[in-house]
């Protein structure tokens, strides 16, 4: 495959993979309310309270007062990012999102203001490839790392603990993300 063709056909999984991530529930549904997922929310903040209190954590998660099903917190204290905004949304599917935004330079890392587009976006489908966490965009074009559990099989403490302790080594992606979003230069890596 020629090179102009591999780069079309990675914008366009690129634009497929972020069509994926765009896709929101309408508010009314992310709000429904059941008794397993009520019960899953009070496991929630139970683990958030306790895990996030952590000395490699170390983020208060309070519930939103938009979303009854969602808890928000924020990391400081990073190198390369101002703070990490921090979702973790229990779904009306039986499922835990996590989305950690990194903010940079006052704002949100967005899709529309990088210096580099489409290096921003090869660098994200990269990272979907060897990083513990997926990385995203949601319907603002603005960029997340993100995890999902599933429920299937029972409520799974340990596993949102690991999630909650490798959030903070997701500040180094935003150091080597720096080029592609204004231009500036990567930390040297260790």
């Amino acid at each position: 495959m020629s090179q102009p063709a591999r780069f079309a056909a990675l914008l366009l999984y690129a634009g497929l993979s972020a069509g994926l991530a765009l896709h929101s529930v309408p508010a009314q549904a992310q709000n429904e309310a059941s008794p397993e997922r009520d019960a899953t929310r009070e496991q929630l903040r139970q683990i958030l309270q306790t895990g996030g209190a952590r000395t490699d954590v170390g983020v208060d998660f309070r519930q939103s007062t938009k979303q009854p099903y969602n808890f928000v917190g924020s990391m400081t204290g990073l190198s390369n990012s101002d703070s990490f905004e921090i979702v973790v949304s229990v779904t009306k599917n039986s499922t835990i999102g996590f989305r950690v935004y990194p903010h940079y330079h006052s704002g949100y890392i967005n899709l529309g203001r990088a210096k580099d587009r489409a290096g921003l976006m090869r660098a994200l489908l990269g990272y979907n490839d060897t990083n513990f966490l997926y990385w995203g965009a949601d319907d603002t074009s603005d960029v997340f790392a993100g995890y999902t559990f599933t429920l299937e099989s029972g409520f799974p403490s340990d596993a949102i603990l690991v999630v909650l302790r490798s959030l903070r080594n997701q500040d180094k992606f935003v150091g080597e993300l720096r080029p592609v979003i204004d231009g500036s230069v990567a930390p040297a890596t260790k």
